[in-house]
């Protein structure tokens, strides 16, 4: 590999993680909405399974954010809130076959 181009991955690779040095404070914030809104839907009766999932991705991402590890925190919290998005979900066609 020549020079120019091991110089210029390398500089590509300094980019993709500097897009990375923030926190990722929204997605953290949606995540915790969307397991709140799951719980208050009944989602610990009607889908607990997911519920879990949802909360076990979201200690996940607090843990990679202490360690400043924020892409994948972000990865993380973005399937906490897909997880509680499911179990929200679940929980609602559960309560609607119930009725």
């Amino acid at each position: 590999m020549t020079v120019f181009l091991r110089s210029v991955l390398l500089t590509a690779c300094f980019v993709a993680a500097a897009c990375q040095t923030a926190p990722p404070v929204q997605e953290m914030s949606d995540a915790r909405q969307a397991i709140s809104v799951a719980i208050e839907a009944g989602a610990e009766k009607h889908a607990a399974a997911a519920l879990r999932a949802a909360n076990a991705h979201l200690d996940s991402a607090e843990r990679y954010l202490t360690t400043r590890n924020y892409a994948i925190a972000r990865r993380e919290a973005i399937e906490a809130k897909a997880k509680a998005l499911e179990a929200l979900e679940r929980s609602a066609a559960l309560q609607d076959a119930e009725d």
